[in-house]
Parts: structure tokens; sequence; C-alpha cells
């Protein structure tokens, strides 16, 4: 890429402020920079409003730098599809556990019951168990589940 600097020599220095990445995942992927999709976006076309219009940048430098954003930009999208696979993914086996046998360890002694329901909280999967005695316990995390049988 160009620097930044060589751009400063030609015109007055472009006020580039990147907007802080978001949490979601649309946001995590970073270049070898830290820079997310859109800051590095803004620096190209900084880059080719400042350039000096008897030294243009190199065509191939130009592409090889839109090749760089457009795998940025991919692996930004497959991040997000992979998200959206192993959330869906974690969803089918969590209810897949409804009608089965669990023993759930709960300090020294062990709890165990039938999985009844199953709810979702900010994206945790928590169990609903109706123990042999008659009992309903609910919001235990699926993380929590030592042995898994099929219904007895």
């Amino acid at each position: 890429m160009i620097a930044l600097a060589a751009i400063a020599q030609t015109a007055p220095e472009p006020q580039i402020t990147p907007t802080p990445p978001a949490p979601d995942a649309s946001q995590t992927a970073t270049s070898a920079f830290g820079l997310g999709f859109d800051a590095l976006l803004k620096i190209i076309l900084t880059q080719l409003t400042y350039q000096d219009p008897l030294k243009p940048m190199d065509n191939f430098q130009f592409v090889s730098q839109l090749a760089q954003f457009s795998q940025v930009q991919q692996g930004q999208t497959t991040n997000d599809r992979l998200q959206t696979l192993v959330a869906a993914q974690a969803t089918s086996q969590a209810t897949g556990l409804l009608g089965t046998q669990v023993d759930i360890a709960a300090g020294a002694a062990t709890l165990s019951g039938k999985v009844v329901a199953i709810a979702f909280d900010n994206g945790a999967a928590r169990a609903t168990i109706r123990t042999d005695d008659g009992r309903t316990i609910s919001g235990i995390s699926i993380n929590s589940i030592s042995q898994i049988r099929q219904g007895e």
C-alpha cells in the first residue's frame, strides 16, 4: 500500500477517523494493521482523492489493494456465515436433548431427570428437567450435563 506519509507531502493531511469496530461479527475481521474493512476503504478513497495527477498510482498497485480489500470483506462474510452455522448447530443439538434422561452434577450429589424444555438465554441453551420425584428444575446450563441417556 502507498504510505500515508507520501499522501501528506502532496496534499493537506486528510482527517481519517476510522469507526471503532462494533462487537458484532461483521466487524471482527481486521487487516494486518488492525483496521476494519470500512477504515481500509476510506484509506484507499483518500489516496485516490489526494494523489498527484501527474504521478498517478500504478495500476498494478491499485488492483492489488482492491484485491486485498476484497479478501478482507470475503473473510468477514465467511465469518458471519460460520457464526450463523455454529449457532444453528448448537440450537439443533440442544433441542435434540428433549425427552432424554440426563444427569447433572449438583455438588456431591447427582440430579437425574427428563429434559422437558429448552430455553435460549442470549444464545446459551438452558434445560428444564423433571426429576423422578416430580420436581421441575429450570435454567440448567447444557454445559453442566454430565450424562445423557435415552428416555427411560
